[in-house]
């Protein structure tokens, strides 16, 4: 039986460019995708296991429990080995099942917000066991985060 894949979970647009740029850690592992269907997102992902996320999140309680339930099919399959996204709102019940599951998860702070965390970082918080950021400043909301640098 081969290794657990990687999840790897953003929005399209810049969350998934992002998680693009970490391709020196993910291209030689198996891994699976999850974000939205958009044209960026099928440039981007050609030739990858995909699994189209819906959208849109934010503030959108059927697409919330639509994710829940593509979230459990995902990790229901073969559990992942690590969840790791840079947001935004898909990323929530991914995070929730994962920390149920005791699958380790790494949260990625954006690369554009500095002075206050964005609502994905707050809400996926209770449910990171590893938290990035990509500016020193970012600590500032999220002491215990581990500065990594910008990924763009």
């Amino acid at each position: 039986m081969s290794a657990r894949p990687v999840l790897l979970v953003a929005s399209s647009g810049g969350h998934l460019t992002q998680l693009c740029s970490l391709r020196p850690w993910w291209r030689d592992r198996e891994r699976v995708w999850v974000t939205f269907r958009t044209p960026d997102a099928e440039a981007a992902l050609g030739g990858e296991n995909v699994r189209w996320a819906f959208h849109p999140t934010t503030r959108h309680i059927g697409n919330l429990l639509r994710n829940t339930v593509l979230a459990l099919r995902v990790m229901g399959g073969r559990r992942p080995s690590v969840v790791v996204s840079t947001g935004a709102g898909v990323a929530l019940p991914f995070f929730v099942l994962a920390w149920a599951l005791r699958i380790p998860t790494v949260y990625i702070e954006v690369y554009d917000r500095i002075d206050t965390p964005t609502l994905t970082a707050r809400l996926c918080k209770p449910f990171t066991r590893l938290f990035l950021t990509q500016w020193e400043e970012q600590r500032s909301f999220i002491p215990t985060a581990i500065t990594v640098g910008p990924l763009l």
